[in-house]
């Protein structure tokens, strides 16, 4: 008999779902369907959350019904998901009371500018995280604030708030459950207990029965009868997935993803949150096993969006292309591109910076843009590794999944620029893969080891820069940094 995991990717501008043969150890179908994007104000990012719903349904059902699996074929479903976006939705009838706030939206800036350095203190040592309207906490605030629906579910106890897990988690199945890793990115959890943090619910004006109750990452956390009735067994932010898809498992191993954002996270292993780290963040890497995992982070809230915004432009035709475009210049010729689109992340912490572009003359091209657009995904990752180092933290295995991953131009610079090998990630879309193995774990199907050796690659990328050619190109996108 044949054995499959359905696994449901539900990412910032597309989701998926792929059907994945146990035996065959790989992933045999995949469908998938783009997701609509609101942009109300500057720098404020929306979804539709019934969208994103109805979305992963049609693509699950379509995988299982072209794989034609059989009820008694399908072990487990498998979730992985962008973080930090909130839903608000009626408990009772599971609707969306209004979009979603995105990771990305800068709406609460002004809000969290209030907080005394005490309370910033407070957040940073319970949660681990900075106080950044990046994070959950705030948004839900502003929900309550500014939509008078949500205030009224809440004054009849029948107000959700959650991450996108726990919304689907609750559509499909009727349980409200999050897990640790989604849970960590809300600026409410306590890095150590795992657990809801009192003192920040008050502060942010929430109470427990708005929130879902937190478990392993590998949890059974209901059966879904939309799927076969099969168990959802795995749940997991998607940034924590892409360790685990890329094998980034053990203390010291490090990740980066380029996809709509550029995330770089590092394995702590366990109590890995006793360090603090001042322009980086403490996360959760997974809780499996009942043991919990913990990494840095860096993250960056522009990494492959800045080069769909030069392709919306017209800059060119096939984004497969950009790495032969920028390959066509000798350098960057002194031209600098920040995507700060809606502001930067770690490790500069800046909601008010925009994007720019600086260093062009009359003989900048298209190529030049292009180029240096590509560059700045691996100036930013470049300086969230000088944070790690600066604090001590030695860079081992550092692979490289998403879009991003398939551009070896990008791949090689960022080898250069940081003068660190660089691995390309066995499966560029690494993340789908972390939620279906920690499945699999669950199962007792595969373990550590296992997943190393599912994802090991054998390409990588060795730096061929000069000290003071690294020196002087990082030495410009500092000056860049400085003017936005």
């Amino acid at each position: 008999m044949k054995r499959y995991v359905l696994g449901l990717d539900e990412g910032t501008t597309s989701l998926r779902a792929v059907l994945y043969d146990i035996d065959a150890n790989k992933i045999v179908l995949s469908k998938s369907s783009a997701i609509s994007m609101f942009y109300p104000q500057d720098a404020w990012v929306e979804q539709d959350a019934e969208e994103i719903y109805q979305k992963i349904v049609k693509v699950a059902k379509a995988v299982l019904r072209s794989g034609n699996i059989k009820k008694e074929e399908l072990l487990a479903v498998a979730l992985t998901n962008q973080r930090e976006a909130v839903v608000a939705w009626d408990k009772l009838t599971g609707k969306p009371v209004s979009r979603m706030i995105g990771w990305q939206c800068r709406r609460t800036s002004s809000m969290l500018k209030k907080l005394s350095h005490e309370e910033r203190e407070e957040i940073r040592h319970t949660t681990g995280l900075i106080a950044n309207p990046y994070f959950s906490a705030s948004k839900m605030k502003w929900i309550l604030e500014n939509c008078k629906e949500a205030r009224a579910l809440a004054r009849k106890n029948r107000l959700c708030f959650g991450t996108v897990d726990c919304f689907l988690c609750h559509r499909l199945t009727g349980n409200f459950f999050t897990d640790t890793t989604n849970a960590s990115r809300t600026m409410l959890m306590d890095i150590r207990t795992l657990d809801w943090d009192d003192n920040l619910l008050k502060k942010f004006h929430l109470s427990r029965d708005m929130l879902p109750k937190i478990l392993p990452c590998d949890a059974n956390f209901g059966k879904i009868k939309k799927f076969l009735d099969a168990p959802l067994l795995a749940m997991i932010g998607d940034q924590q997935a892409s360790m685990v898809g890329q094998g980034a498992i053990f203390s010291g191993d490090s990740k980066v993803t380029f996809g709509t954002g550029g995330f770089v996270l590092t394995n702590l292993g366990e109590g890995g949150f006793e360090k603090e780290h001042p322009n980086l963040i403490t996360t959760v890497a997974r809780t499996l096993g009942g043991k919990t995992d913990y990494a840095i982070e860096g993250s960056i809230y522009s990494a492959c969006s800045a080069v769909n915004f030069l392709e919306k432009l017209g800059f060119f035709k096939d984004v497969q292309k950009t790495a032969e475009v920028a390959k066509s210049l000798p350098s960057n010729e002194g031209v600098y591109f920040v995507p700060a689109f809606t502001g930067l992340g770690a490790p500069y912490w800046k909601d008010d910076a925009r994007g720019a572009i600086f260093g062009m003359t009359y003989d900048t091209t298209k190529a030049h843009i292009v180029r240096a657009c590509l560059e700045s995904m691996a100036y930013n990752t470049k300086a969230v590794f000088d944070e790690l180092r600066a604090s001590g933290q030695k860079i081992g295995l550092v692979s490289v999944d998403g879009g991003g991953s398939k551009n070896d131009f990008l791949l090689q610079f960022l080898a250069d620029i940081s003068n660190h090998t660089i691995v390309k990630s066995k499966e560029s879309e690494a993340t789908v893969l972390g939620a279906i193995y920690v499945a699999l774990e669950n199962l007792g199907l595969v373990n550590k080891s296992g997943i190393k050796q599912l994802t090991a690659s054998d390409q990588s990328f060795q730096p061929k820069m000069t000290e003071s050619e690294r020196k002087q190109l990082y030495d410009g996108w500092v000056k860049a940094i400085k003017k936005v």
